[in-house]
């Protein structure tokens, strides 16, 4: 009987809709093909063949070709335009506004192997695209990919760029105008802030979620939408329940019309499992979504009223991130029950790729103590493409003119860089802000003048003597055996492996082809391959063949630290052993910023990127968000980088980066060590208050509590004197102004005395610390204090290298290596 009903619903729902939008009839393009499709839905959509199109519509003929597939039973998907070179589809675009572009891409052996770009109105849409890779369906199901794009009156155009030897394809488009204030310039990214030019970038959609519901499909849906069930969302289902099916019709009213969301979201809800038999029900409802790590996305969250029994008896809270509380009133926001509203924002990832949202019961809630979300999108914001496309307009002329001009522009710029390059030796090059790690420089002895064919992926200017050849890594993994994957994470898997000269390593290989994270990857390379420390991750060699991007490291026996602290199959760290840690990490990162020419903050400090060797030697890895600085400057500007709960407050409200950010992500460490507690709890039992370890801790030692949150397994083991100085030297660390934190030399200082303080019965009046007696006669071992440079300089260390290829003390330490056995590696 429901599904009789529901399509029935759906008609009277669009009708009494008060939108005066009408779904348009073009452009949708049967690709490869000189019939027409027509799909069904509320209304049908006819797909033109492309070879039959009417003139509003062209593509590039020359170097492409049709393919047909027998794989499947529906016409759309039956026959594919193949592009052998740079080619477009160019449509005549009448009127300017927001469009839905969708791309259709069905896998056959066909097309399998393509690898390919996409981009379209300045940005880059698709990159490094392959049906394989890219789908995560059904085979037998096509794969879609919807943007929205601000487009103007005129000619708007669709490229396709095959990488390499390879190909292009594309079996179905759709390009439509999207219905007026479907997308909004502006929208929230916290209680105070706005995020403007939304529509000055293109949107992917990455997730369309019909919460409460099962999935709807384009037939449908207004717009020839899909949203999918959120089941596989859920942090914890037994925190929430399906609402009773809404069976009436909906209110719409204002803005909020059936074509943002259909009837079959918001007649659906999840909504608190509230439990009597629970002890308490104060808790969240989360659903947990993996987006692209650092990149800003665009949140669209539904809800309509179906749960209350009288207008008004509701009022929630929504968290975003678990960190902007958003009151929810549906009276205030839709006036009666049965009535759609939403909410936009703006979101920025962090460097974990993970987005939470949740809902939870408000104590300003008048009678039911409950919450519920109907509908969730999420779109990331694009950036612009750097390709520049051909004018082939001028393609006669230039072969006219070509060799003339050519040889005219080739002179001016020998003559202007000349110029250029003698007035920069007379003048000193001065810089307002610290910049990132150049690739294009930092002492490679190879010549800058390589032939890098289609194989390899854009490294320029990489240390050649570690480049290992892509079979050699083949063997040593066995061809990337499953059996030896030691971890996952956003930047790809890593794998145990063996080399040829019985070398045990680990092998973190990014995913082939896909260009993500290769700012990381180039980064990660000139680092490691100029500079050594005891205490610091050292490379072994990179891969940069086949579209690849795999970096290569010793193996370390004991892990992370992050495995030690939680982990419950490994042997608990004592208090001495965590301490030693401690002080190892923070020599590698006193080395970063201080032993080397201009200084290398290291932006992601975590438990997982400190890992130990088999005698529990601690060394700071993961390099791929660092930066170098000069000497002379204090800070850098920069976007946020780094992972939420380790954030230093400040850099995250100024966006001005200092090696005092890596100090306050240190202080969270410190807390961690002690309480074996994660730096942001995803436990909804916990009050709210203690979610965020770093305000918690501060808050409990502020008020003489912090030994009820030490960890219990160590609790005994610390003397009060030791536990002193260490609690004192994290809460220094964790001051919300970085102007008012120590320095990682001091923090070293401070940890090494909290070390003695253990080990020994000196004693010491609460009042002395490193900044009031820095001559006291306790003696550390293998340390001596700089007052010059606040430096530890250790019989391991090594100076920052001009070139490590032709260091001969470097080649003979080629054994001190290790890698990163992490389970959420980048």
């Amino acid at each position: 009987m429901e599904k009789l009903l529901l399509p029935l619903l759906l008609f009277f729902s669009i009708l009494l809709s008060p939108a005066a939008y009408t779904p348009p009839d073009h452009f949708f393009i049967n690709c490869g093909s000189d019939t027409n499709a027509i799909v069904s839905g509320n209304p049908n959509r006819t797909f033109i063949g492309d070879s039959v199109s009417s003139g509003s519509l062209s593509f590039s003929k020359e170097g492409s070709y049709v393919t047909t597939n027998n794989q499947t039973s529906e016409v759309l998907y039956q026959t594919a335009r193949i592009f052998k070179q740079q080619s477009s589809y160019e449509f005549d675009i009448d009127a300017g506004g927001t469009y839905l572009v969708r791309l259709h891409f069905f896998n056959s052996t066909n097309v399998s192997t393509a690898v390919f770009d996409v981009s379209a109105a300045r940005f880059s849409l698709l990159k490094n695209f392959t049906i394989l890779r890219s789908s995560t369906n059904d085979s037998n199901s096509p794969l879609i990919d919807e943007f929205l794009v601000s487009i103007t009156q005129g000619k708007f155009s669709i490229h396709f760029t095959p990488l390499g030897s390879s190909f292009a394809f594309i079996n179905a488009i759709e390009v439509f105008l999207a219905p007026e204030n479907f997308i909004p310039d502006t929208a929230p990214t916290s209680p105070s802030n706005n995020h403007g030019g939304i529509l000055s970038h293109a949107l992917q959609t990455i997730y369309r979620i019909n919460v409460g519901g099962a999935k709807v499909t384009p037939e449908n849906d207004t717009l020839w939408r899909t949203w999918i069930p959120d089941d596989g969302f859920l942090y914890n289902p037994k925190m929430a329940k399906n609402s009773t099916p809404f069976s009436g019709s909906l209110k719409y009213q204002g803005n909020v019309t059936d074509f943002i969301a259909p009837y079959p979201v918001y007649r659906t809800a999840k909504e608190m499992n509230i439990d009597s038999s629970r002890l308490s029900n104060t808790f969240n409802v989360t659903w947990c979504f993996n987006v692209s790590k650092n990149s800003r996305h665009f949140v669209r969250v539904h809800f309509c009223n179906i749960v209350g029994k009288t207008d008004g008896n509701i009022i929630f809270k929504l968290y975003l991130n678990g960190i902007y509380p958003r009151k929810i009133n549906p009276y205030d926001m839709a006036g009666t029950l049965d009535t759609p509203f939403f909410l936009d924002f703006v979101l920025d990832s962090d460097e974990s790729g993970a987005m939470n949202i949740s809902i939870g019961p408000s104590e300003d809630s008048p009678e039911q103590k409950t919450a519920f979300l109907n509908g969730v999108e999420i779109m990331e914001i694009m950036g612009e493409s750097s390709v520049i496309k051909p004018d082939k307009s001028k393609k006669t002329v230039f072969l006219v003119v070509g060799p003339v001009v050519g040889g005219l522009l080739v002179c001016t710029l020998a003559v202007g860089l000349f110029i250029v390059l003698k007035k920069r030796k007379r003048t000193p090059v001065e810089t307002s802000v610290w910049s990132p790690l150049s690739v294009q420089g930092g002492g490679s002895s190879h010549s800058k003048g390589i032939d890098r064919t289609i194989n390899f992926s854009p490294v320029p200017n990489l240390n050649l003597a570690l480049r290992i050849p892509f079979a050699e890594i083949q063997f040593a993994t066995n061809n990337f055996d499953e059996k030896l994957l030691i971890g996952k994470g956003g930047f790809g898997n890593v794998y145990r492996g063996n080399l040829k000269n019985g070398l045990k390593v680990a092998v973190k290989r990014g995913q082939p082809g896909s260009g993500q994270g290769l700012p990381e990857f180039q980064t990660e390379i000139m680092i490691l391959s100029k500079i050594r420390h005891r205490h610091l991750v050292s490379l072994i060699g990179y891969c940069d063949e086949r579209f690849e991007m795999i970096l290569v490291y010793e193996f370390m026996e004991k892990g992370t630290l992050r495995d030690h602290l939680y982990n419950r199959n490994l042997p608990c760290l004592p208090w001495k052993q965590r301490l030693q840690i401690c002080i190892g990490a923070a020599r590698g990162l006193h080395y970063l910023h201080k032993g080397s020419t201009g200084g290398i903050i290291h932006r992601d400090i975590k438990p997982t990127n400190i890992l130990l060797d088999e005698n529990l030697i601690a060394k700071v890895a993961d390099f791929g968000l660092s930066k170098l600085a000069p000497m002379d400057q204090t800070y850098v500007s920069t976007g946020i980088k780094g992972t939420f709960g380790y954030l230093d407050p400040e850099y995250f409200k100024t966006q001005q980066l200092t090696e005092k950010s890596d100090v306050y992500s240190f202080g969270v460490v410190l807390l961690e060590v002690l309480c074996a507690r994660p730096a942001i709890s995803r436990d909804p039992q916990l009050p709210r208050e203690q979610v965020n370890l770093a305000e918690w801790g501060l808050l409990c030692h502020q008020k003489g509590l912090l030994d009820t949150i030490i960890d219990p397994s160590i609790k005994s083991q610390i003397s009060p004197n030791s536990l002193r100085k260490f609690a004192e030297t994290a809460e220094k660390c964790l001051q919300e102004d970085g102007a008012d934190r120590p320095s990682m030399g001091d923090v070293l200082w401070d940890l090494e005395y909290a070390l003695q303080l253990q080990q020994t019965a000196v004693h010491r009046e609460p009042h002395e610390d490193s900044t009031t007696d820095a001559n006291s006669g306790l003696q550390m071992i293998h340390v001596q204090r700089l007052p010059s440079l606040s430096l530890q300089v250790e019989k391991d260390d090594m100076p920052i290298l001009g070139d490590s290829t032709t260091d001969e003390s470097l080649l003979s330490t080629s054994e001190v290596f290790s890698q990163l056995r992490i389970n959420d590696a980048r």
